[in-house]
């Protein structure tokens, strides 16, 4: 923990820098001959909250469907095709890493300086998402810790915004420090070509995974498991095809099972509730006795390939900085937004509805990028117009304060890491922990039913709990960040 004193950029964990604005040809003239006759008087730039309240929103979905998902599977990942509320989490969190990297090289004087900090904060990443989901932690229920190394999973959540930070902060920095400062016309095309390099770096990312995806070629495979006796038991998958979509045989799972191992990847897929696996589906249960043997397989949803494409949502994030930054008025950064926004949302759509590329969040399609890319931008053009504008700033003020200590919550909620801690103090069995005795005690039993005593845990125990302590925290001037 330590004392805030500035306003950096980083995900998922930091306050938003303060925002500066470009003026136009004209008013930069103005201000020149203004500057000659006055002596400069330092002014503090306004705050935009919304940042804030977005990140703030992201958290807390995060947790709703993380929690409360298993009671309610239409707000759990979809299996596959198709997108549910939880599957709307990761673009957005890269959506507004992308926003929060605009912003955040402008107080930095050096390449040299920018791409230390930029290493140094991926790497910080990295190791925070291979302990937490790499298979150390085994929080918040299993009192216990340590990863076998022959199973670890490499990647993860925070492993994915280290890998589209790194390569969005990277072009944003090489393209923008030490360049001369960007004067706009009012052409609603001059921001694209202004900042044409990070398009350039998100256009190539999506090319590379649209070949990949379509033209490798995809072989039969092999994974092994442990029945219900311990005994392992192996099976093959048998593919021999290209541009397959589907669960099975799809170059995102191949280029996982080849780059980091079969052994390497998620062990329990969402797939597992299609309707060719359980007669449960969408809900969990047991396997059909007729399900393919993929039914059991892993696949890794933060993989390598479905990475590189998730880079495109980082992009459209970093534009949105832009707009922030470079247009000063309401009106111009909503029509920026509004236009990006349901550009994107329609085409992922229409793509999806022609079945020309279905939206997917565990293949990371381009359909997917276009949809939660422009939802994105659609709820921040949202908060924007309420928060900033209207200035309804109270009633989100908890999600500004989840925002601004946003790793904090992401460890100790998201994660976890802070019930497991409350559950290793329990009475003669682990089941009879303070955690426990809450979730069923004061909200399933008052409410004779496990589906809405669990959503009711989680809205109130854990969401409203930590919008409160990160209140205090904030405060007491007191942040967590990488």
């Amino acid at each position: 923990m330590e004392q805030r004193l500035s306003n950096t950029e980083s995900f998922p964990n930091q306050k938003q820098d303060d925002v500066i604005i470009d003026c136009s040809k004209e008013e930069a003239v103005a201000v020149a001959v203004a500057a000659a006759e006055e002596p400069p008087v330092t002014q503090k730039p306004k705050r935009v909250a919304t940042l804030d309240a977005f990140r703030g929103l992201t958290i807390v979905l995060m947790i709703l469907v993380d929690d409360a998902g298993g009671a309610y599977s239409r707000i759990d990942h979809s299996p596959w095709n198709g997108c549910t509320l939880a599957d709307f989490v990761m673009p957005f969190f890269l959506f507004i890493v992308g926003v929060a990297i605009a912003l955040a090289f402008k107080k930095i004087p050096s390449i040299k300086q920018a791409a230390k900090k930029i290493c140094v904060r991926t790497v910080k990443l990295v190791f925070w998402g291979l302990i937490l989901q790499g298979g150390y932690s085994h929080a918040p229920d299993d009192l216990q810790y340590g990863v076998d190394i022959k199973h670890i999973r490499w990647c993860g959540i925070l492993q994915r915004i280290a890998l589209v930070y790194f390569v969005v902060a990277m072009i944003e920095a090489f393209a923008t420090i030490g360049r001369p400062r960007v004067i706009l016309d009012d052409g609603h095309i001059s921001i694209f070509t202004a900042y044409r390099w990070q398009w350039i770096g998100g256009f190539a990312a999506m090319v590379i995974y649209v070949i990949t995806t379509y033209a490798l070629y995809v072989p039969d495979w092999s994974f092994s498991v442990l029945d219900a006796d311990k005994q392992l038991q192996h099976y093959t998958v048998v593919c021999g095809v290209r541009g397959h979509l589907g669960p099975a045989c799809n170059a995102v799972g191949h280029v996982d099972r080849r780059v980091w191992g079969v052994n390497h990847l998620y062990a329990y897929p969402v797939w597992s509730r299609l309707k060719d696996c359980t007669f449960s589906s969408p809900n969990d249960g047991p396997l059909r006795n007729d399900a393919p043997s993929w039914c059991l397989a892993p696949f890794e949803p933060e993989g390598l390939l479905s990475s590189v494409s998730a880079i495109v949502s980082g992009t459209i994030g970093v534009h949105y900085g832009h707009v922030l930054i470079h247009f000063k008025a309401h009106s111009q950064r909503l029509k920026q937004w509004m236009a990006m926004g349901l550009g994107c949302f329609v085409i992922g759509i229409i793509l999806h509805f022609t079945n020309a590329i279905p939206i997917n969040k565990q293949l990371y399609s381009l359909s997917y990028v276009c949809f939660t890319a422009g939802a994105a931008g659609i709820v921040f053009s949202g908060f924007y117009i309420l928060i900033d504008v209207w200035g309804f700033r109270k009633p989100f003020l908890f999600l500004e304060w989840i925002g601004m200590n946003a790793m904090l919550v992401f460890v100790m909620a998201a994660q976890g890491i802070f019930a497991a801690f409350i559950n290793g103090w329990y009475y003669k069995a682990p089941e009879n922990s303070l955690v426990h005795w809450i979730q069923k005690h004061v909200f399933i039993n008052v409410w004779h039913s496990r589906k809405l005593g669990t959503l009711l845990y989680v809205i109130f125990a854990e969401i409203a709990f930590w919008g409160i302590v990160a209140g205090i925290l904030h405060k007491l001037g007191v942040y967590w960040k990488l």
